[in-house]
């Protein structure tokens, strides 16, 4: 009996022991719960905080808004409350409000363009209405543009190592950033500027996070840490607007994408003078496979008296410039210049992308069915426009997307580029 209710005490004693662990383990578990839904709320409540701050900076008080039909807003923002004077070295800034110089030969083409029956390409919000003097059309930044970023740092930011480098022997090297090019380069001078006539599409994208373009690239520096970039062109981006519009954009970066620079004006440096134009705004008509066919001008040259690298888009529209205190090397001149297409190739389920690099047609099917940059040139150290010498063309994989030059009394030089990504000879 004696042992009975030993035992029965026993088992007694390890049954409150076992109710007061668990007891305390439940506790213990609700309170780590706790602490994680805490940490998880001040993670959210800090994000939003840095949202917050994020478009309070990048959208300035506007004297008035324009709702375009693609569902943009375009802020007229008083010429001199642009992002660009957040600088430092912009704080006491005088704005130059037109070029002291345009290249020679510019206007003697102009001309003959204007001879010719072309329609203009005009911007989506213009159907709205218009900014007025002494403002500039700003697109807003809205809260899903900025959390669709890779992080709220980079929003507005290319990936590091996306100029494409024809002196590169590695494929391997070539690939690693997932980027994909189609170009026409040339390099071992001093240039002062670049021009083309860019035929704009709007290509299918595969992945949200992929985006396809067309641009010419000012370039300085090593394909290092160093590179000095100016870029300007089309590019359909859903990570970066949030649709396929096919749209108007510029990039800068003096330190290869790692901490400057940005797309259109998502940071301080570029400034802008114009009033009818919007970077980062929808571009319309676009060309049809078989059809019409729009092309749009960009210019990007240094003025040789104040040094600032200017932007002009079609035969019309002076954009504004780039301070030369903002870059190392293009501070002087360019040692390479490059015109053609890129592509994000994110490799979704372990093949290449089908997201498309212009027309999403090979060069060889030609006019009104390949994409094309003609009339290709660069500005010299006497700030005269002319033919580049000694072109060469450069593309990571041909079966994907490919590139061929050309030269006639109409088109100059001239250049088809782009095909499907994805396809039999490119699985």
């Amino acid at each position: 009996m004696a042992a009975a209710a030993r035992t029965g005490c026993l088992v007694a004693l390890l049954a409150v022991l076992f109710l007061a662990c668990a007891a305390e383990g439940g506790a213990a578990a609700a309170a780590a719960a706790q602490q994680q839904q805490l940490r998880r709320r001040r993670h959210l409540l800090r994000r939003q905080r840095q949202v917050h701050n994020s478009l309070r900076r990048l959208n300035k008080a506007p004297l008035a808004s324009i709702e375009s039909p693609d569902g943009d807003i375009i802020d007229c923002v008083h010429i001199s409350n642009q992002p660009a004077f957040d600088h430092p070295f912009l704080k006491n800034h005088t704005i130059q409000m037109r070029p002291d110089y345009h290249p020679e030969g510019l206007y003697d083409e102009s001309k003959v363009a204007s001879q010719q029956n072309t329609q203009t390409i005009t911007q989506m919000w213009h159907k709205n209405g218009v900014c007025p003097e002494n403002t500039i059309p700003i697109r807003r930044t809205k809260k899903e543009d900025v959390l669709r970023a890779s992080s709220i740092r980079r929003y507005g930011k290319k990936k590091h190592k996306s100029t494409p480098n024809p002196m590169s022997v590695d494929p391997d090297m070539l690939n690693e950033s997932g980027h994909q090019h189609a170009i026409a380069y040339v390099e071992g001078d001093k240039y002062y500027g670049a021009k083309a006539t860019i035929n704009v599409w709007q290509p299918r994208i595969e992945q949200a996070n992929e985006f396809s373009l067309s641009q010419l690239w000012i370039l300085g520096g090593s394909f290092g840490q160093d590179l000095n970039s100016i870029e300007a062109g089309w590019q359909v981006s859903p990570d970066l607007y949030g649709d396929n519009n096919t749209r108007l954009f510029t990039y800068w970066t003096s330190d290869a994408y790692q901490a400057t620079g940005c797309y259109n004006l998502l940071c301080s440096g570029f400034i802008q003078i114009n009033n009818q134009i919007a970077m980062g705004a929808s571009i319309s008509p676009l060309s049809n496979y078989g059809g019409s066919q729009y092309d749009i001008n960009i210019l990007v040259w240094k003025d040789p008296k104040e040094g600032n690298w200017w932007l002009q888009f079609g035969n019309d529209y002076v954009l504004g410039y780039w301070p030369s205190f903002l870059f190392s090397y293009l501070a002087d001149s360019a040692s390479m210049i490059e015109w053609g297409g890129e592509v994000v190739n994110s490799e979704p389920d372990g093949s290449h992308t089908s997201t498309q690099m212009g027309s999403g047609h090979f060069p060889e099917e030609g006019f009104g069915k390949s994409s094309y940059f003609k009339n290709i040139q660069v500005v010299d150290s006497s700030n005269n426009l002319r033919a580049p010498s000694g072109i060469g063309s450069f593309t990571e994989q041909s079966n994907c997307y490919d590139v061929q030059n050309g030269n006639n009394g109409d088109w100059g030089t001239y250049f088809y580029y782009g095909g499907p990504g994805k396809n039999p000879n490119c699985p």
